[in-house]
């Protein structure tokens, strides 16, 4: 019995450790009031921390969190203010008031909900996201965007989250800043906005000075996300302030934005020249990298980004540009440490994310002498470019040079892989229902690349090959023959209204007349639907990989997690999930920045794989710049381009031969159906809360589908006799059902 009150203690203190791990903290409103009841100003806590007062004032606003030494330094001070200063408490109860231990305050009672905590996941759960199944959790009250830096507003439900994204860097002591700074001025000081709340001053007044500061003193970067890879090099984002103060324009002229770059005789451009540092090719533009050669493994290089040059795209940074510094600085470090350090744009970072998680070169296992060489890293795509095939090769091409000047390829000669862009008219059955509602995949594009097999090296030509649906390549087939009014739908033969399905092998799903090239994931579909295939020949790549399972990995566990913040969890019940959905973007206007930004950097990613030639002065038969690079790779976007597609196509056969269901309209990922109400729920076939295994599920995981929009058959006849078109694509128009004059023939 003697050891009971030891036992007591240790089963207390293993309770406490489940709850708190040491990184808790009162809640915001409590954080002040301890520090107003120690009668302390945020200036004698910001000297006594090593930080400025705006990072005291981020902290108490909920809007950022201490990391490191600092966190626990401030817990200290929490703790031992709320022994000194306890809560109200009843009368008569203030001799047990004062704890012995640092206790939860009252405020924490008050907690907001926190994301999810962590728990696994089905197949397309998270690496490293970990979101929770289970009840909706309580919606976040919307965010007002601050317009000082010395906001209070909070920003309940993100917290946690807040803490742990606070810096890219992690536990390395190098970057122990995070991976940026937003640069301004204010009162003539220049202070540094930094990931998690924290201010720095900077005593550069010029460009090179700035530059050695970042690289000597500023602790700023991120760890390489891959082990043969490299660091990210600190990103600098500077506001019209700091543009004004180091001798900047705050807008580029037209001649300028045309160039994208200042010209060689800027001032700026001279004082780095002095200061021997360089500019890459691309010059001094809004997402400029300065640099010295490298000495050996050591880097030297700083990106500046200008978002009023028009760095952050409005298209998919929304507002961002606009955001005070240290929201702006929150809403990009939010995006480093689920992504990367923005490199670029955002199809710019979805390329560079591909090539940091599969670096092309790694060090080779010392030789008898022990020295070590650079060798090929297994799995990626190599320090070289490829040709691509023939077929491959888009219009203008070298490879085509030779061709007559004005000859148009036809299917037989080219690869055409692309999105749906298919309508139909409604049948009068379609017609007398109520509405059109349209549902999207969700990150459909990122689903078709997660375990798809592609080339890494050159193809090879054969003829009369025997198909192979594992071997990536392009194939010349005719699949003319396939019928879609009987076919394969999993092990059972099913019949269909063929005349209302797209075909899967086209994008406008006209039926292929003929022999035509297809990337291997259509030809493969062909023969699920149940068809034989006689390719006549092909360019087939025997070195392949999943290439960009590590890719889709990153940015689905990225948009999960910033989702799950925006209260939406994985493994909702349907009718949940659509109300968890609801105005989601409205709870915090700056997660939703970071989720616009994620999305497109997997769409404009994929689109860099074939970039196309852009104001260089190209010919048609010349090189131009990208296919420089070992990332140009057209086979590889045909491929997650025809995945998707089939993948889409599949559920809505599945769909069709359970359900008699057709649709009417389908752009690129949308798919709108004709319905007896307004919601998914009115036209998916749950039953018991459990889906159509193998057709659309209705959650928030890649590759399950989302309410696009809702609007009436009457309306979808409307629109369709105004310009005269009785298969105009009602998707393009489902969400808010506007159409102008200007979309017309689109």
């Amino acid at each position: 019995m003697t050891n009971q009150p030891a036992q007591l203690f240790t089963a207390i203190d293993s309770l406490l450790a489940a709850v708190d791990n040491g990184t808790v903290l009162p809640v915001p409103a409590e954080r002040v009031r301890l520090r107003e009841a120690a009668g302390l100003t945020e200036a004698a806590v910001a000297q006594a921390l090593g930080v400025r007062v705006p990072s005291i004032t981020a902290w108490e606003a909920g809007r950022a969190e201490p990391k490191g030494e600092r966190l626990e330094a401030y817990r200290r001070l929490l703790e031992g203010l709320a022994h000194r200063y306890p809560p109200d408490v009843p009368a008569g109860l203030q001799d047990a008031a004062a704890p012995s231990t640092f206790t939860a305050p009252s405020g924490l009672a008050e907690a907001p909900t926190l994301a999810p905590d962590p728990a696994p996941e089905t197949a397309a759960a998270p690496g490293n996201a970990q979101i929770t199944a289970g009840p909706l959790p309580a919606v976040p009250t919307a965010r007002p965007v601050s317009t000082t830096r010395t906001s209070t507003s909070g920003r309940p439900g993100t917290r946690k989250a807040a803490a742990a994204d606070a810096s890219a860097g992690g536990a390395d002591p190098r970057f122990e800043n995070g991976p940026l700074a937003v640069i301004d001025v204010e009162d003539g000081q220049v202070l540094a906005y930094c990931t998690g709340g924290l201010v720095l001053d900077v005593p550069a007044k010029s460009v090179p000075s700035l530059v050695d500061w970042t690289l000597a003193e500023a602790k700023i970067g991120q760890p390489k996300l891959s082990g043969p890879g490299k660091d990210a090099d600190p990103l600098l984002v500077l506001t019209e302030a700091a543009l004004k103060l180091y001798g900047l324009p705050a807008a580029l002229t037209d001649e300028e934005r045309l160039a994208g770059r200042l010209p060689e005789g800027h001032k700026v451009i001279k004082q780095l020249v002095r200061a021997e540092w360089k500019l890459t090719k691309r010059g001094f533009g809004p997402w400029a990298r300065i640099y010295r050669p490298a000495q050996g493994s050591e880097r030297a290089c700083v990106q500046l980004c200008i978002p009023s040059w028009n760095a952050l795209d409005t298209r998919h940074w929304g507002e961002a540009g606009q955001l005070p510094p240290a929201e702006l600085a929150r809403v990009l470090g939010l995006y480093a440490s689920r992504v990367m350090t923005p490199r670029g744009s955002t199809a710019v970072t979805g390329l560079e994310l591909m090539t940091a998680l599969h670096p092309p070169t790694r060090a080779s296992e010392p030789d008898a002498d022990g020295t070590r060489y650079s060798e090929r890293n297994p799995g990626s795509l190599g320090k070289e470019p490829v040709d691509p095939a023939p077929c491959e090769a888009p219009d203008g091409h070298p490879l085509l040079k030779n061709l007559p000047r004005f000859h148009m390829r036809g299917p037989a000669e080219k690869l055409f892989e692309e999105a749906y862009d298919w309508a139909r008219p409604m049948t009068d059955d379609e017609c007398m229902r109520r509405h059109l509602v349209g549902v999207d995949v969700n990150m459909a594009f990122a689903a078709g690349a997660n375990g798809l097999p592609v080339g890494l090296g050159a193809p090879t030509h054969v003829t009369n090959p025997a198909f192979d649906p594992k071997l990536p390549g392009s194939w010349l087939v005719d699949l003319s023959h396939v019928d879609l009014s009987h076919v394969k739908a999993g092990k059972e033969w099913v019949d269909l209204e063929g005349s209302l399905l797209p075909s899967p092998f086209t994008p406008q799903g006209e039926r292929p007349e003929g022999p035509a090239w297809y990337a291997t994931p259509t030809v493969a579909y062909a023969v699920e639907l149940g068809y034989e295939v006689q390719p006549l020949e092909a360019w087939l790549r025997y070195e392949n990989g999943r290439y960009l399972d590590g890719w889709y990995n990153r940015l689905r566990d990225a948009y999960l997690a910033t989702m799950a913040e925006l209260g939406v969890a994985v493994d909702l019940a349907p009718a949940d999930f659509l109300r968890a959905m609801d105005g989601y973007k409205g709870r915090d206007p700056e997660l939703a920045i970071v989720l616009s930004a994620i999305k497109a950097t997997v769409k404009g990613g994929l689109g860099k794989l074939r970039e196309r030639p852009r104001g260089e002065g190209w010919r048609p038969g010349e090189p131009w710049r990208a296919l420089a690079r070992p990332t140009w790779r057209p086979d590889i976007r045909a491929a997650v381009i025809s995945r998707t597609r089939i993948n889409l196509h599949r559920k809505i056969v599945k769909h069709a031969a359970f359900t008699g269901q057709y649709p009417v309209a389908i752009l690129s990922d949308c798919v709108v159906y004709a319905a007896g109400g307004p919601s998914p729920l009115n036209f998916l076939p749950y039953r018991e809360g459990k889906p159509l295994p193998g057709g659309f599920k209705l959650g928030v995981n890649p590759g399950l589908v989302k309410h696009e929009g809702t609007q009436s058959v009457l309306w979808g006849e409307e629109v369709r006799e105004r310009f005269n078109a009785p298969d105009l694509n009602l998707a393009r128009y489902i969400k808010d059902g506007t159409v102008t004059d200007a979309d017309d023939g689109e």
